[in-house]
């Protein structure tokens, strides 16, 4: 008695259509992350430009509100030392900047006065740090 124990493979055919498999899905993987890449970027993009849009709807009210605090500070001046004058003169100055450039300059003018002074870049930045720490930081 004897019993039939081969096994059903059917060669090199069975090994290339798994590879083909493998390749197309390989590929459809590529074009779907692909695809999601392309969609992140289109998102962040849009929202990155609202966000510059709104800043730049606001830029008269900010300046006019520099102006005003400009005004009432120069308006008490005869009470309050001369720092008071600069100090309206350079809200004016603020006021008068930010009327005249929109969001790409100011950010192009940042970037180049961090590039320009990196030593006090990072004391401003470890300052607002202290100061942004401590405002969050509750011990009472």
């Amino acid at each position: 008695m004897a019993t039939n124990t081969s096994l059903n493979v059917n060669g090199p055919n069975d090994a290339g259509s798994l590879g083909d498999k493998a390749a197309n899905l390989g590929s459809e993987v590529k074009d779907k992350v692909t695809n999601l890449g392309s969609e992140v970027k289109d998102k962040v993009t849009n929202w990155g430009q609202a966000a510059a849009d709104k800043v730049d709807e606001n830029r008269g009210a900010a300046a006019s509100k520099l102006e005003g605090a400009a005004a009432a500070l120069q308006s008490g001046t005869q009470k309050v030392s001369g720092v008071a004058n600069a100090t309206a003169d350079k809200l004016n100055s603020t006021a008068e900047y930010v009327r005249r450039n929109d969001v790409s300059s100011m950010v192009s003018d940042v970037e180049q006065f961090f590039k320009n002074n990196p030593g006090a870049s990072l004391l401003g930045a470890a300052a607002i740090g202290f100061l942004v720490g401590r405002a969050f930081s509750s011990n009472e």
